[in-house]
């Protein structure tokens, strides 16, 4: 696979007016008001570093949201649930422009290699249609996007510079349905799948769980710093960030995947 670097564009002209016009709150929030200046050099490079991994992630959400839209439409998912699921990447572009330019208030972005063609996990590859879409749901929204609701909401309550804490209100306004969205899709197909197919999710839960824990490891890495620069910077100090990870893992995620029937052997699982 070839590699490329992380870089994003807006074409401008008519295309950006009618971007604009579908998410105007976008321009109407407070840039230009963030001075690197006023905080120590180390958090600085380390916000610019955690706010283009975001849009990094954000990006690559966007992705797996567009391919598990496709997977539903070709396993002729209900009408409402795929439509509800179209708005799901035009979201997840808006946070990537959201995350961008905060990265360019603290000073400018930092450089990611990435390799497009593994932009998106390959759960499900193989199966039918209704049951690549399963795994996809399961992988990116019953795991990934339940997960984010919590910890997006924390982050903007203990926000306090009016743009990041802007930032982050749009994005937790966003991702409430996303995070439903995988629950309301389970139960929907639950009566159409056997006991097998359920273990089989299971260990796509177990993948993605895992792949979670990998990213606390590089919050951990955060340098210390005073609570009020770190609320600025669009954060919460870092042991109170990773006690709510393991809490809203356990109650967002692993119980009510378990509550489904779908069996979880993560060591988060009671």
């Amino acid at each position: 696979m070839s590699e490329e670097l992380f870089e994003l564009e807006l074409l401008g002209g008519a295309v950006e007016r009618a971007y604009r016009a579908q998410r105007p709150e976008v321009e109407a929030m407070p840039w230009g008001t963030i001075d690197p200046s006023l905080y120590p050099e180390d958090l600085v490079r380390a916000a610019q570093k955690s706010w283009t991994g975001a849009a990094f992630q954000e990006h690559r959400t966007g992705a797996a949201c567009a391919a598990t839209l496709q997977s539903l439409i070709e396993a002729r998912a209900p009408l409402d649930l795929i439509a509800l699921a179209s708005r799901f990447p035009l979201d997840e572009m808006v946070h990537v422009e959201l995350c961008s330019r905060l990265a360019m208030e603290f000073g400018g972005g930092v450089s990611i290699v990435y390799e497009p063609d593994a932009m998106v996990a390959t759960v499900g590859q193989g199966e039918e249609p209704l049951l690549k879409a399963s795994h996809q749901v399961v992988a990116f929204f019953c795991v990934g996007e339940a997960l984010s609701i919590p910890l997006l909401h924390g982050t903007w309550k203990a926000c306090t510079h009016p743009l990041t804490r802007a930032v982050l209100k749009r994005i937790v306004q966003d991702e409430a349905d996303h995070g439903t969205f995988g629950w309301a899709y389970l139960d929907w197909v639950l009566p159409h799948l056997e006991p097998d197919d359920l273990v089989a999710l299971g260990k796509t839960a177990d993948f993605a769980i895992d792949g979670v824990k990998a990213n606390w490891d590089a919050i951990r890495a955060r340098p210390a710093a005073e609570t009020a620069h770190v609320h600025d910077l669009g954060w919460m100090q870092t042991d109170a960030y990773l006690e709510l990870a393991q809490r809203s893992l356990e109650r967002q995620v692993i119980r009510p995947l378990q509550a489904r029937g779908i069996p979880i052997q993560s060591s988060s699982a009671h």
